[in-house]
C-alpha cells in the first residue's frame, strides 16, 4: 500500500481539492493532516472554512511539525502542506535554512516510513521572481530544497496548474 504522492503548484492552482478527490477515490475515511499555525484572524477563518468544506468522512488532524507522532498504518492521508510545516520548522530555527532543512527531512523519513497512502501538497513559489526581502529569498531556497527532496522520494509527482492535473512523475 505505501505510496507517497507529491501535488505541486501555485497558490489557488486546484491542489488541495485534487488531494481530497484523489484520497477519496482511494478511502471512504481518509486523513487530513493540516501543518498551519494560525498567524491571524484572516488565515483563522481560512482554516475554519477548510475544515467545513471537507465532510464527516474525513478524520481531522492538526499537527505543525511532528508527523511522525501519528500512527496512521493502512490510511490515506493528505498532507496539507508541506510549505506551512516548512514555515514552522523555517521561524522555530530563526531562518537557519541548513538547520530547518535537516530537520524536515529527517522528519519526513520518520513519518513515510509508516505503510500508507501519503499525498503531500506543497507550493511552487520559487516560480516567480526573486524577492528584494532577504528572508524570503531564504525561505524561497529552503522550500525549494524541500519540494526537490520530497519529488525525489514521490512514486508520482502532479503540477496543478489551473485546476488542470498535470503528470511529472
Amino acid at each position: 500500500m505505501k505510496r507517497i504522492i507529491l501535488i505541486t503548484g501555485g497558490q489557488r492552482s486546484g491542489k488541495s481539492s485534487y488531494a481530497q478527490q484523489l484520497a477519496l477515490q482511494q478511502s471512504s475515511n481518509p486523513v487530513y493532516l493540516a501543518t498551519s499555525r494560525i498567524w491571524d484572524e484572516e488565515h483563522r477563518q481560512r482554516i475554519e472554512r477548510h475544515q467545513q468544506d471537507r465532510g464527516s468522512e474525513w478524520t481531522n488532524i492538526e499537527e505543525e511539525k511532528q508527523l511522525s507522532k501519528h500512527s496512521l498504518e493502512g490510511r490515506v492521508v493528505v498532507i496539507d502542506c508541506l510549505t506551512l510545516w516548512a514555515t514552522n520548522f523555517f521561524y522555530d530555527n530563526d531562518g537557519n535554512v541548513a538547520e530547518a532543512l535537516s530537520l524536515l527531512k529527517e522528519e519526513f523519513d520518520l513519518f513515510t516510513r509508516q505503510d500508507a497512502y501519503f499525498i503531500f501538497i506543497t507550493n511552487e513559489i520559487g516560480w516567480g521572481g526573486t524577492s528584494v526581502n532577504e528572508l524570503q529569498r531564504k525561505f524561497t531556497d529552503l522550500q525549494g530544497w524541500l519540494n526537490q527532496f520530497v519529488a525525489s522520494r514521490a512514486d508520482e509527482v502532479i503540477a496543478m496548474i489551473s485546476g488542470i492535473p498535470l503528470t511529472i512523475k
